[in-house]
């Protein structure tokens, strides 16, 4: 029997973002997730090193790397969109739920239990920080949009730089204190 849910993921990457917004680099789900991936492993790693915590780096970098993923059904809904009233957001979460269930549903019975964790986590302290390093993911490409001069990114960026702040993750205030400025240098100033 032929298992399709390898197939779909690697569609991921016709699935662009900020469906709204003019980019001057066009970003699709596959990038995204890798990016927020990274980052959330870099905030669990933060968080254990640095400030004692317990938690998995590599399941929260997994659990980042999927976190998107319904998307390959739905699409990528844009955030004014998403969250304008409550009843779609939680209409929106319901069909996310679904394609994550029909995802899932294409592997292999063994396999379903491993994946079906990534898609549908529960710890708060994992989706805290996915939810970071997913919002982080989105300042900088903001941030990379406005060093291109694409001011239609003004905005979205200030708001963004409120909601990263108000999360009050000390591990989101060292990665933002000690690696966020580096994002702003050219390649020439990063070589030194």
């Amino acid at each position: 029997m032929s298992h399709s849910f390898f197939a779909y993921i690697a569609r991921m990457k016709y699935i662009g973002r900020w469906g709204l917004m003019r980019s001057t680099v066009p970003e699709n789900i596959q990038e995204h997730s890798h990016m927020v991936a990274v980052l959330a492993h870099a905030l669990a790693v933060i968080r254990r090193d640095k400030f004692g915590g317990t938690v998995d780096p590599g399941h929260v970098a997994a659990v980042a790397l999927y976190h998107d993923a319904p998307e390959i059904f739905t699409g990528d809904l844009p955030t004014p969109v998403k969250y304008a009233n409550p009843a779609i957001r939680d209409a929106y979460k319901a069909v996310e739920e679904n394609a994550a269930q029909r995802l899932v549903a294409m592997l292999p019975q063994e396999m379903r239990p491993a994946f079906g964790q990534l898609l549908a986590e529960t710890d708060p302290e994992v989706l805290a920080l996915v939810k970071a390093a997913d919002k982080l993911s989105a300042y900088l490409k903001c941030q990379e949009e406005l060093k291109a001069g694409n001011r239609e990114f003004q905005s979205a960026a200030e708001q963004t730089l409120e909601a990263l702040r108000s999360y009050r993750l000390p591990e989101l205030d060292y990665f933002m204190e000690d690696f966020l400025p580096a994002f702003q240098l050219t390649l020439d100033e990063l070589q030194g």
